[in-house]
């Protein structure tokens, strides 16, 4: 999982297209932005908690201790937030900023408007210094940023989303917020490490089957917007660890054959066993992400983890004439 893109209703045909075309893969798919309406988000947020799933309160303990001195050292004017969701972790980021003298502008860029509005109304009582500028985007089509905002600028890309894209989306998403930089710009990103297998299973399919329920919701969303006709109870929920690609992979798999229905899109059937795959969530390592930044057009300036080493915040510098 990943920091929330919230849905907004997408448009009725940019959502169809996308179930259409992942429905007729070879390996079913369906984009794990679907996950996050109000109840998705909800079930997101107990996931959180989870004694089983680390990332997010591990990040956070490394955001919390390293923050004010990264502040320091890099002194941003405006911070850029892509899938700013609530903002919970963010303000970890905005309290070190103040203290260290240097920012005045947050820029939280998510798909849904309504949800932007109510968290930048939020941030501007607690923090009455601030200039709460959000953008409604999905960054993952375009990163449009205001004109004129004061630099240099950091970009958070946190909560290891960057996982949920193959390595190929990955550097294209990176080569985009590449292209939003400038030389004395930095772009802060959130990283989960590779691991025992055992431990990256089961954060992904805890023991009370709050995950498996976040899983399933993915077929209720589609069943509103879309008029489709899935039994979400038709399907078990299963976390893969795929050791090839360095991934766990989130299933949807069907207890027997079905047929679905959704309007515009015409039917799809599903073989008992067969699964739509709802989410990857990549792990690297420090030489992975060293490839991956350098194709995208960055170099890594800084390299922070927990004790443990789970999980990594990464401090990006963009390469000379790479934009």
């Amino acid at each position: 999982m990943a920091n929330p893109l919230l849905l907004t209703g997408p448009t009725g045909s940019t959502m169809l297209r996308d179930v259409a075309r992942g429905l007729a893969q070879p390996q079913k798919e369906l984009a794990p932005k679907y996950f996050y309406d109000e109840r998705g988000s909800r079930l997101f947020e107990r996931i959180t908690e989870l004694p089983e799933y680390y990332p997010t309160r591990t990040e956070r303990a490394i955001l919390h201790a390293r923050m004010p001195a990264l502040m320091h050292a890099l002194r941003p004017a405006t911070l850029v937030e892509l899938g700013a969701g609530s903002a919970a972790k963010t303000r970890l980021i905005l309290d070190a900023m103040h203290a260290a003298g240097s920012g005045s502008h947050y820029v939280p860029l998510d798909v849904s408007a309504s949800f932007l509005a109510d968290s930048a109304t939020r941030l501007r009582v607690e923090y009455p210094w601030l200039r709460v500028m959000p953008v409604a985007a999905d960054f993952t089509d375009r990163i449009p940023l205001p004109a004129g905002l004061p630099r240099p600028l950091l970009m958070a890309f946190l909560g290891s989303t960057i996982g949920n894209f193959s390595k190929s989306e990955a550097v294209r998403l990176l080569r985009r917020a590449r292209g939003a930089l400038t030389a004395g710009d930095r772009l802060l990103l959130g990283a989960d490490l590779r691991k025992n297998v055992a431990r990256l299973e089961a954060a992904y399919d805890d023991a009370d089957g709050v995950t498996a329920e976040f899983n399933r919701n993915m077929l209720r969303v589609l069943n509103r917007e879309l008029g489709a006709d899935f039994d979400p109870d038709a399907f078990d929920h299963e976390a893969r660890y795929n050791t090839a690609e360095h991934r766990i992979e989130m299933h949807l798999v069907a207890r027997m054959p079905l047929t679905v229905q959704i309007p515009g899109a015409g039917t799809f059937r599903f073989d008992r066993g067969e699964s739509v795959r709802t989410e990857i969530s990549c792990k690297y390592d420090r030489p992975a992400l060293n490839a991956m930044f350098a194709l995208a057009g960055f170099h890594i300036e800084t390299w922070l983890t927990d004790p443990a080493h789970d999980f990594a915040l990464v401090v990006a510098a963009p390469l000379p004439g790479d934009a």
